[in-house]
């Protein structure tokens, strides 16, 4: 193994990741284009989508152009495994970011993924199985994570930092390229997924990134001497991944709500409930993901006694019961019952304000205009009700004469000298 190799293909990795990242940031955020009213243009958009494809692209360059330096002789066909599968995985992500596909086809294609680095690693039949199961598991958990602005970059920052202290500790050192290259890769796109993100991960990247991560510790798994306990240090480092997508499947199963149907029941959604800001919450997720990542690898150095592992597995199940009692679900919204006072209510109390003067107005007038005198045979009005309208002999209504100021007895004197 060529540790200076290893180290030339991170500083790679950073550097190749900073210009593509701030080149595809440029492109995401210029003004739209003329005749395209609001928003950015949709090239613009796809390209902030599918921003974890620059980190894939670093990544996969710096770890391919160390391999055939002969930067990691010792397991080259692992590593070259790991690398490929990784980039099977990656453009399944980037095919799903442009059009979803199918989970059913996402998971047949990541079992491929998984058995094609299993058997270039030349891994025994019944470690091969249980070592692509958990490939296929893990990097689903850890793609789940890309639910909120920077926490999976800083969740896969700390656990990719932790396999690599597992590989060059003990197992095969030669492992340690891809973690290497992944800590460069995830570092230098940090800044650009950071809230408020110009560029997202996307399924390209969270896919890249959790096939990454669990390919590579299923790989140190099995290359690591027996005297270690490898068995249960290593899973410790997918803690925070494996907690969210238990808390979610428990959330929903709960809710009689469907498993694959995503919604804002995550970590950070939840955390955001409780009034805790975006980049808060993934300084909280990455911290809680630090705490398990630190214990296994002390655990895998034989440092500390496995026993230790027990302390963050408890205060984990602990966060997760405390998490399930933050609701997630809104109750549905009933529609209150159509009544006048509702609808009066809900317009402001303007229409009861209208019928009650046009009810004034009304009684206004009506007292305003003088009654007219009762044709012969007329019938009297029943009681409550308004006087009903004077009639001549033959039916037709009366129209009252027009106000002049003056008492009844001068009007009717007046009209005898007219007469």
């Amino acid at each position: 193994m060529n540790v200076l190799g290893i180290i030339a293909s991170g500083v790679a990795a950073l550097f190749i990741t900073v210009a593509l990242a701030k080149s595809a940031r440029r492109v995401a955020l210029r003004p739209h284009v003329p005749n395209e009213p609001g928003g950015r243009a949709p090239r613009a958009e796809v390209l902030r989508r599918t921003g974890g494809a620059t980190a894939v692209l670093a990544v996969g360059t710096a770890t391919g152009v160390a391999l055939w330096l002969g930067a990691a002789d010792d397991a080259a066909g692992s590593v070259g495994g790991l690398l490929a599968g990784a980039g099977i995985v990656a453009v399944l992500g980037l095919v799903h970011d442009l059009k979803p596909l199918w989970t059913a086809l996402r998971l047949a294609v990541q079992t491929a993924a998984a058995i094609l680095v299993v058997c270039l690693a030349g891994l025994p039949p019944a470690v091969g199985v249980l070592a692509a199961l958990w490939i296929v598991l893990v990097t689903n958990a850890f793609a789940l994570l890309d639910h909120a602005d920077g926490l999976l970059t800083a969740v896969g920052l700390v656990t990719a930092a932790g396999l690599l202290a597992c590989a060059l500790v003990g197992g095969d050192p030669a492992l340690a390229l891809l973690p290497t290259t992944l800590v460069a890769g995830l570092a230098g796109f940090l800044l650009h997924t950071w809230h408020p993100a110009r560029l997202r991960l996307g399924a390209t990247g969270a896919q890249f990134t959790g096939f990454a991560l669990a390919a590579s510790g299923a790989l140190i798994l099995a290359a690591a001497p027996s005297g270690r306990a490898a068995w249960a240090a290593l899973p410790a480092l997918a803690t925070v991944a494996l907690a969210d997508s238990a808390l979610v499947l428990i959330s929903r199963r709960r809710a009689a709500r469907s498993p694959l149907r995503d919604t804002d029941d995550h970590i950070a959604h939840r955390l955001r409930r409780v009034r805790v800001t975006v980049p808060g919450a993934a300084v909280l997720t990455a911290l809680w993901a630090a705490v398990p990542v630190a214990t296994g690898t002390l655990v895998y150095a034989e440092l500390l006694h496995p026993a230790f592992l027990l302390l963050p597995l408890a205060g984990t199940a602990a966060a997760v019961f405390a998490l399930l009692r933050i609701p997630a679900y809104g109750s549905p919204r009933t529609a209150p019952p159509r009544t006048g006072s509702s609808r009066t209510a809900s317009s402001g109390g303007a229409p009861s304000r209208t019928a009650a003067a046009r009810r004034a107005q009304a009684s206004g007038v009506g007292a305003a205009i003088p009654a007219a005198a009762s044709a012969p045979g007329a019938k009297a009005s029943a009681p409550g009700q308004g006087a009903p309208a004077a009639r001549t002999a033959a039916g037709h209504p009366t129209v009252p004469p027009p106000p002049t100021g003056r008492p009844p007895a001068e009007a009717a004197a007046a009209a005898a000298e007219r007469g």
